[in-house]
């Protein structure tokens, strides 16, 4: 029998999708509605939470219309001590099991087994009174979240001065900006103490800096010998934080392994969904496509394509060109761009570097190598230029997704500032003049 601290045994979840209104068409069978609508509406809604007619013998269901699956016969566990982390895209399924698992709904067939006292920070901030101040809302809340008063007395200056809020404290919270709630509702709950932890994107709270700072909380709890359960879209903090992952889509478990298999894996379905197709079959381009970009790549060593490289890491950018004339294209202009949210990080541009005049034809590649690669940990978007002779021959601004991991650009293991840029220098001291 298994002693994991966490087990789940085909888990599937199943919503009925409510059924539309029908509308009268007389003034007596409105009446006759009413009247009946209590009966009615009783069975309707004891309706949405039966399956009898869509479970088969062996443990599956039968799909129908208006039946959702949110969460589809996933099974696995969870050692003592692990940090497990789930990804997976908008849909997939990931809250919905974290809720099974916290018990805030059941599922619908399956079974799980929770060994510990377990607590779960799903939404940060539920509980908060706006009416109360903050040192009243910080009892509340650690009441809400499984803390006992005895624990906030122990933890509650420890809590305040993480939270950065203590100057107003005694306010009431209807008069807090949504950075201070937020700061305050973190602190509370990251001050938890139970055996396992079941954490639902927390880390995308207040600004940079308190991000940096929750980011640091999290990997004092996941070193503490605690189990941990995290969900996040935030690759970079997926691969800093947890040693296990699980990919869900649709509902199913598509992938289990090391967290930065199953982070490769998840960038890789990214680069693929996204767009919907291959780089070299999108239409949505400027130019005459005289020549295209066919592919872009990062390559690392071994000559190897990374999913995911590291900040600080030597990488190769990789852009595959396809020539259609049989003909030889002059003063040729390549070009890769890493940008994100409408800021560009990076432009890797062949005329920056070079004063020669750049001849190609038929199919070939162009190689932008970075001793270090100068990007933080996140996502980015990767997009494409090629010109000849000053005519514009293909350009694509969302080409591919890349997920960066946060590295030791340093090399001093310190944390970065989110605000700063990354480049590479040195220091020299020269002291009396």
């Amino acid at each position: 029998m298994s002693n994991a601290a966490i087990s789940v045994e085909n888990v599937t979840k199943l919503y009925r999708l409510g059924s539309k209104q029908v509308a009268s068409d007389s003034i007596a069978s409105a009446i006759f509605g009413f009247v009946k609508s209590p009966i009615t509406n009783f069975k309707k809604y004891r309706g949405l939470y039966k399956f009898d007619d869509v479970l088969n013998d062996d443990g599956t269901y039968t799909s129908q219309e208006d039946v959702l699956c949110a969460v589809n016969n996933v099974s696995f566990e969870c050692g003592h001590g692990e940090s497990v982390a789930i990804v997976g895209g908008n849909g997939a399924g990931k809250s919905t099991l974290l809720k099974i698992l916290s018990r805030v709904t059941s599922p619908t067939f399956g079974q799980i087994t929770i060994r510990g006292r377990i607590s779960s920070l799903l939404e940060v901030g539920t509980g908060f009174n706006p009416e109360l101040t903050g040192r009243d809302n910080v009892y509340l809340n650690g009441i809400v979240l499984g803390m006992s008063k005895a624990e906030v007395d122990r933890k509650f200056d420890e809590i305040v001065d993480f939270s950065g809020v203590e100057r107003f404290l005694d306010t009431p919270v209807k008069r807090y900006s949504s950075g201070m709630k937020v700061r305050l509702a973190f602190a509370v709950a990251a001050h938890l103490d139970p055996d396992i932890l079941i954490v639902d994107e927390v880390l995308a709270v207040g600004d940079a800096a308190f991000q940096e700072k929750c980011l640091g909380k999290m990997k004092d709890v996941t070193g503490s010998g605690r189990t941990v359960l995290f969900v996040s879209h935030n690759m970079a903090a997926v691969s800093s934080l947890c040693t296990r992952g699980i990919f869900l889509e649709k509902g199913r478990i598509v992938k289990t392994g090391t967290s930065e298999e199953v982070v490769n894996e998840y960038v890789s379905s990214l680069s693929v969904s996204e767009e919907g197709i291959p780089l070299h079959q999108m239409t949505k381009r400027e130019g005459d496509q005289e020549i295209i970009a066919t592919k872009i790549e990062v390559i690392g060593e071994n000559d190897a394509e990374i999913l995911s490289p590291c900040s600080g890491q030597e990488v190769v950018f990789r852009l595959h060109y396809h020539c259609k004339a049989s003909k030889v294209y002059k003063n040729c202009k390549f070009c890769v761009v890493v940008h994100r949210q409408g800021q560009f990080y990076l432009d890797l541009n062949t005329s920056l570097v070079s004063d020669e005049s750049v001849e190609v034809s038929g199919d070939g590649y162009v190689d932008f190598r970075l001793p270090k690669l100068p990007l933080k940990g996140g996502s980015y978007t990767l997009g494409s230029f090629i010109e000849s002779n000053r005519e514009i021959k293909d350009n694509i601004l969302s080409a591919k997704s890349l997920m960066v991991l946060d590295g030791n650009f340093y090399e001093t293991g310190r944390i970065i500032n989110n605000w700063c840029p990354l480049a590479e220098f040195s220091v020299e001291f020269n002291q009396g003049g």
